[in-house]
């Protein structure tokens, strides 16, 4: 491992800890808040915006939205992503800590799936994480479209059918995902640099549906929802249209087991919420 990638892979750990410790810190700011309406979006903002204990979440998440935004610049979007969706972990032992209770069992076990399944994607990465050659700007642009296209069919079904924790988390998974696909390829430079207007929207989108998200669920729900698809869809974008290497045989085996067992863990997740 080379000196860069060493410091990448610091600030990507230092990073996403501080970033599942703020939706935690969010999480319990926005349930203590005066009931607000997606429908009345400036009194919401209003709402949220100006608890002391949210803005305090917030700036660490910002911190930790830094630290990731340099070690993007360092290292490939494969490796990055992979050590940030470890986050799963620190939400699920923060969460029952501070809430002072033991977790359920299908939730011990969607962490556990959750984790072998990062475990196996950076075993994964031995076999190929390069840079790639950049990908396709028009691939790149389809690739945002349909995830947000799916972000709002999500929210849709939660509302047809009531699951709304689970829905406002997937679908804010889904457009912080298009934020960090787009942060790098805006760090590509040049003409690229216009992706930094999908960074703002993917993240401002992705930040409303967190809140509301929890006034209906818990933080492991929503927040574990949300953190599981953000890492894992660039990922696989990282692969698809950044052209990042996939290794073969047996390693590129495990990063297909990887996957599967990272979705497992989301449903399991997701049962709480249903329940």
């Amino acid at each position: 491992m080379s000196a860069q990638t060493a410091v990448a892979v610091a600030l990507a750990l230092a990073a996403t800890t501080l970033t599942n410790v703020a939706y935690l810190r969010e999480h319990d700011a926005v349930k203590a808040l005066p009931d607000f309406s997606p429908r009345r979006p400036v009194q919401a903002v209003r709402v949220v915006i100006t608890d002391r204990d949210w803005l305090r979440g917030f700036a660490l998440e910002s911190t930790g939205f830094t630290l990731y935004v340099v070690a993007l610049a360092l290292a490939p979007l494969t490796l990055v992503q992979s050590l940030g969706a470890g986050g799963i972990g620190i939400l699920a032992f923060v969460s029952a800590r501070v809430g002072g209770r033991a977790l359920p069992r299908h939730e011990v076990v969607g962490v556990v799936v959750s984790v072998v399944g990062l475990v196996a994607l950076a075993v994964s990465l031995a076999g190929g994480s390069g840079e790639g050659g950049g990908g396709s700007s028009l691939e790149i642009e389809l690739w945002l479209a349909a995830t947000a296209a799916a972000a709002v069919i999500v929210v849709a079904v939660g509302r047809r059918f009531g699951g709304l924790a689970v829905s406002e988390g997937i679908a804010g998974g889904l457009f912080f995902s298009i934020g960090d696909l787009s942060v790098k390829v805006a760090t590509q430079g040049g003409g690229r640099a216009a992706f930094g207007i999908t960074v703002v929207a993917g993240y401002a989108l992705g930040t409303a549906l967190l809140q509301l998200g929890y006034r209906h669920g818990g933080a492991l729900t929503v927040a574990g929802l949300a953190t599981l698809l953000t890492n894992a869809l660039p990922i696989a974008a990282g692969t698809v249209v950044l052209g990042e290497p996939v290794p073969t045989g047996a390693l590129g085996a495990v990063r297909v087991l990887a996957f599967v067992a990272v979705t497992a863990g989301a449903i399991l997740l997701a049962r709480r919420s249903r329940g």
